[in-house]
């Protein structure tokens, strides 16, 4: 009976993988530098360690997961999220955990899929997210990237850093949801 267990598992990590890698909020961090020079293995890195809360916590309540994605991108990335996506991000994990939990595999499965589409326009906003960012850079391409690599790397190669962040309160950056 390991084999059920273990599949459940590693759909979990595929369906984590998918949500934070379609988290606008994530994307735009990552892109523009604010974990650092490592900021794309700090993001790899989430994967894990949310696959890894839910799996040591029962009966989490979505203020719980929402606080614990705020303490990472915290003190990941300097970034405090307030354009209410956090949320969003919580419920999406708790759904997919528990459709896992529930053995609704291929429920799980279709909703991968549709966030893998979405992936490219969450690319794009990452990428336009700050002003005076260009999309070229002159680093060359590391070699073959794995799906896994892929789906948490909006654009390779990366883009310089913005040398003059928006300025905010105690030298935080503060993502916000885009006005219309």
């Amino acid at each position: 009976m390991a084999a059920p267990r273990e599949e459940t598992r590693g759909l979990f990590s595929r369906s984590v993988r998918a949500v934070l890698s379609s988290w606008a909020a994530l994307q735009i961090a990552v892109e523009h530098g604010f974990g650092g020079a490592h900021g794309r293995e700090k993001a790899e890195w989430m994967v894990g360690a949310v696959e890894q809360y839910f799996h040591s916590n029962a009966a989490l309540e979505p203020e719980e997961v929402e606080d614990f994605l705020a303490e990472l991108l915290n003190n990941e990335f300097d970034t405090l999220i307030e354009d209410g996506s956090l949320a969003e991000v919580s419920q999406q994990l708790q759904r997919f955990f528990a459709q896992c939990q529930r053995g609704e595999g291929a429920a799980v499965t279709d909703a991968i899929a549709q966030l893998a589409r979405r992936q490219p326009e969450v690319c794009r906003a990452a990428g336009q997210a700050l002003p005076g960012e260009g999309s070229s850079s002159s680093e060359e391409e590391e070699g073959e990237k794995t799906k896994e690599e892929q789906a948490m790397d909006c654009s390779s190669p990366t883009p310089a850093p913005d040398p003059d962040p928006p300025p905010a309160e105690d030298g935080w950056t503060v993502v916000r949801k885009k006005k219309k």
